[in-house]
């Protein structure tokens, strides 16, 4: 599993506005397999994708916005290449499209994405926050309705999903096998429900990534949108509990 293990760099969206190249060489050495591109930050793809080459790091996917994708695809899709992932997933929603019409607008959205890159080999994909449990359409939440036709790819946030109220073990079994990136966040055991290191909060993980190993998922990718010290350290506090986990599967 270790060769699955990726870090999400909007982690490190700090950091990397102040030395992509230091905090890639970071991670590298940490033993981190991949990282989840969230933006260049002024930077190059050549020269980012370059030094991953370089490093040994792969690609899990990359973060790109809804308007981006229909804007400015061709980019988007020269960019996949040069960081040679099939994957760009849209990383969330506007105020504004958070409703009933927004969600049936970016489903459409979506599904036109992928009909344009369809036979291409690449993968549209959609990653959740807890707000798209709030709205219902059809009997269903939005996020099950935008993920609907498996031509938009999952990428399942284990805290957002628990974080509504969900068990994320029992929300990601409908998507065997249509999730190539399941993101991984844990959520502290206290009152404030916010943003743990995997292995120090409330979710089991074992289960969870036994499913993945079983189900199609070729990355397991960690972000901590927020993290009560440095963002490097939460890294490397859940890449050393993922490692005791797989001894344990």
């Amino acid at each position: 599993m270790r060769h699955q293990l990726a870090a999400q760099l909007y982690t490190l969206r700090n950091e990397i506005k102040q030395d992509f190249e230091a905090v890639l060489r970071d991670l590298s050495k940490m033993g981190w397999a991949a990282v989840q591109i969230d933006g260049l930050h002024g930077n190059s793809a050549r020269d980012i994708s370059s030094l991953m080459k370089e490093l040994g790091l792969k690609t899990a996917g990359m973060h790109v916005g809804l308007e981006r994708m229909k804007t400015d695809l061709d980019a988007v899709l020269k960019e996949a290449d040069l960081f040679e992932t099939r994957d760009f997933i849209c990383h969330s929603l506007p105020d504004g499209l958070q409703n009933l019409e927004g969600y049936r607008s970016v489903r459409r959205d979506l599904l036109d994405v992928a009909a344009k890159v369809k036979g291409m080999d690449y993968r549209v994909g959609y990653h959740n926050h807890d707000f798209e449990f709030h709205t219902l359409i059809d009997g269903k939440f939005a996020l099950e309705y935008l993920l609907e036709d498996p031509a938009v790819y999952a990428e399942i946030d284990t805290y957002w999903v628990l974080k509504a109220d969900q068990d994320p073990l029992t929300f990601i079994r409908n998507y065997a096998n249509r999730m190539p990136i399941l993101h991984l966040k844990d959520m502290t055991a206290d009152d404030r429900r916010t943003f743990a290191e995997i292995g120090t909060g409330l979710i089991d993980f074992a289960p969870i990534l036994r499913w993945g190993l079983d189900h199609g998922v070729e990355w397991f990718a960690v972000e901590q949108d927020y993290c009560p010290g440095k963002p490097m350290d939460s890294l490397a506090l859940s890449l050393e509990n993922l490692l005791k986990l797989e001894q344990a599967l």
